[in-house]
């Protein structure tokens, strides 16, 4: 089966400065469910958002949700969101080193930076906002502090549109590229038919993973 995985913010949701095509979303919705692709979305966005999202800009559910910047993947059935069984369990076995609770104690001390709100963060998933005009110097101090130390991968964005730098530290085995490359696997995808639609700093890995990338 083909895969189209998609970014929600300012990919396929138009919440950034361009306004939305007319009726793009609806053709959208359309051709996905015709073509009988399956449909992946994957985005920084916990669930309660990614509802938000479907809600606010009529998308359509989609049929497996990477969420939280990859760290989470549910499936969508009959009404309902169903954790995938197997993730979790396949995240602790690939990165044993990983422990989010380790990692906020390593950059508790570094300036220009702070924690996010328990709901953007969860056991694979320690996230921070920054402040974008020091950048460099944050990222310098968080790399010292952490990096190769907990089997993690550091990740920066910048959201456009509130004007902060987004800092997430996450297992090197959860992360947008390897949900989308599990996925992909438990339904026999090969990579060259999964198409990834991204456009942030989060969006790197899978970007250069290999699939087709928009």
């Amino acid at each position: 089966m083909h895969i189209l995985a998609t970014d929600l913010d300012r990919t396929l949701l138009p919440n950034g400065s361009w306004p939305a095509d007319p009726g793009a979303i609806e053709l959208f919705n359309e051709l996905t469910q015709q073509h009988e692709v399956l449909l992946v979305y994957v985005t920084g966005r916990n669930l309660d958002l990614t509802e938000a999202a479907i809600r606010e800009y009529g998308v359509r559910y989609p049929d497996v949700l990477c969420g939280d910047v990859g760290t989470t993947i549910r499936r969508y059935r009959q009404g309902e969101w169903l954790p995938d069984p197997g993730w979790d369990a396949k995240v602790h076995r690939d990165s044993p080193a990983w422990d989010a609770a380790a990692v906020r104690a390593a950059v508790a001390g570094i300036e220009g930076m702070r924690e996010q709100e328990a709901e953007h963060l969860n056991p694979f998933k320690q996230s921070y906002y920054v402040d974008h005009a020091r950048k460099e110097q944050v990222l310098e101090q968080v790399e010292a502090a952490v990096k190769g130390r907990f089997d993690e991968v550091i990740v920066y964005s910048f959201d456009s549109q509130d004007g902060k730098g987004l800092l997430d530290f996450l297992p090197a085995s959860a992360t947008k590229q390897t949900a989308l490359e599990y996925v992909a696997q438990a339904h026999g995808t090969p990579r060259e038919e999964v198409v990834f639609c991204g456009d942030s700093g989060n969006d790197i890995f899978p970007l250069t993973a290999g699939f087709s990338g928009v």
